[in-house]
């Protein structure tokens, strides 16, 4: 019996893997053994980088909120424990925010914690 061979799949296994490799430099856009490990490592490190890239706003929210509340007499973590102890539910996000594009609202939001 002749041997079978799924041309099909394999050539678009192939395609789907150089399209992903699109943009590369060099052997790694069209050689398919260097297109693959590259497009392998690419992914890996766009998942890492997708956990990575939450870690890294939230140090930059910490560091907006700092200098806002710097300039109104307090420290980050002040601030912080005083929004608690008030209970006002603002995340660092919204709180960044305020503090940089918003000073009016946040100084209004830090008299009500002082």
């Amino acid at each position: 019996m002749p041997r079978s061979v799924n041309n099909v799949a394999s050539r678009a296994r192939r395609k789907r893997i150089l399209k992903l490799a699109k943009g590369f430099f060099g052997r790694k856009k069209n050689v398919w053994t260097v297109a693959k490990n590259a497009v392998e490592k690419g992914l890996g490190y766009a998942y890492r980088d997708r956990k990575q890239k939450k870690r890294e706003f939230r140090a930059v929210w910490i560091a907006r909120i700092n200098a806002g509340a710097r300039l109104h007499g307090l420290s980050y973590s002040e601030l912080m424990g005083k929004l608690k102890k008030s209970n006002i539910d603002l995340n660092r996000k919204v709180l960044a925010d305020l503090a940089m594009n918003h000073p009016a609202a946040f100084e209004a939001v830090v008299k009500k914690v002082k």
